[in-house]
């Protein structure tokens, strides 16, 4: 089981970075007084708003802003602004031995943060948050952040929150309760990562798939992809989150996955829809076919700094 962080505390300092793509500082704004309304000491590096063509500046000064917010004592989580592109070209720029050496803390993100989450769970063994982040759509956009998301995301958050179950709208596996350690994210992220060291491994496991603006067989061979190379061999279930501009892709999901007799349930709000709800990844979770939901198991390190 992988080492949970603390979960926050009002007055706790939080670090925003972009590892992937460029953020917009309208957005930044508006998901940064969400987070100081939540009693939090937002900092920001000043790297931040930088911009490379589709990249939120250089490889080297995003790895270098991620691993100085991970590494500082006195930070209690490190939020991404934002997802886009750009996060695997990190991993191997990051020093994990130093990172290894910090306490485990909060990383927030997904889309994109797939990458960091698969990383994290593989060189630090320490549980991440996949949820919405700051710069984000549900969190960034006007009038401000979408109630329900962001009542979930302090629930997620912070010690003293209830997370409360994230339910779906069907089944389309086999029937069944099933407990056990929920990875996964972004489908493409997932399937890019296949064959490398940040591989995801679905032994024993939970598996949360979902995507954005990706056809059905595009959903389709990326679900080959993940088959053949072995990354679902051994699955306990499957959470299916949202499919934003996906067109129906239920009848392709249904044909890969049901054939692997494991439950399987769907029209969970986590991806990029909205309201976007946090799952905790690398910890239990549990999911029952007959209320159509998944339920996070989150616990308390036995020593809290």
């Amino acid at each position: 089981m992988a080492r949970p962080p603390r979960r926050l505390r009002r007055g706790d300092a939080v670090v925003l970075v972009a590892p992937s793509g460029p953020v917009d500082p309208e957005r930044l704004a508006r998901g940064t007084r969400v987070l100081t309304g939540l009693g939090l000491e937002v900092r920001t590096p000043r790297h931040l708003l930088d911009r490379q063509g589709y990249l939120a500046g250089p490889d080297a000064t995003r790895a270098a802003d991620l691993q100085e917010a991970w590494c500082d004592p006195d930070v209690a989580a490190v939020i991404c602004a934002r997802g886009g592109y750009g996060a695997t070209r990190l991993l191997d720029l990051l020093d994990w031995d130093a990172m290894a050496e910090a306490e485990p803390k909060i990383l927030l993100g997904s889309s994109d943060i797939t990458a960091l989450h698969r990383a994290f769970g593989r060189r630090l063994g320490v549980s991440t948050l996949f949820g919405p982040m700051p710069a984000a759509a549900t969190m960034g956009d006007e009038p401000g952040p979408e109630p329900v998301t962001l009542a979930h995301l302090r629930g997620t958050l912070f010690e003293d929150g209830i997370v409360a179950p994230v339910t779906g709208t069907a089944s389309i596996g086999a029937q069944g309760r099933v407990t056990g350690p929920v990875t996964g994210g972004n489908l493409t992220l997932l399937a890019a990562l296949a064959g490398t060291p940040y591989a995801m491994g679905a032994q024993g496991r939970i598996v949360l798939l979902e995507d954005v603006d990706e056809e059905p067989y595009r959903i389709d061979r990326m679900l080959t992809q993940l088959l053949q190379a072995g990354c679902l061999d051994g699955a306990l279930g499957f959470v299916l989150g949202s499919w934003v501009g996906c067109g129906d892709p239920i009848p392709v999901l249904a044909e890969r996955l049901a054939p692997l007799g494991v439950p399987v349930i769907a029209g969970l709000p986590i991806g990029h829809g909205s309201p976007q709800f946090g799952v905790w990844l690398e910890t239990d979770g549990v999911i029952d076919t007959k209320s159509c939901s998944l339920t996070g198991m989150f616990r308390y390190p036995d020593r809290a700094p």
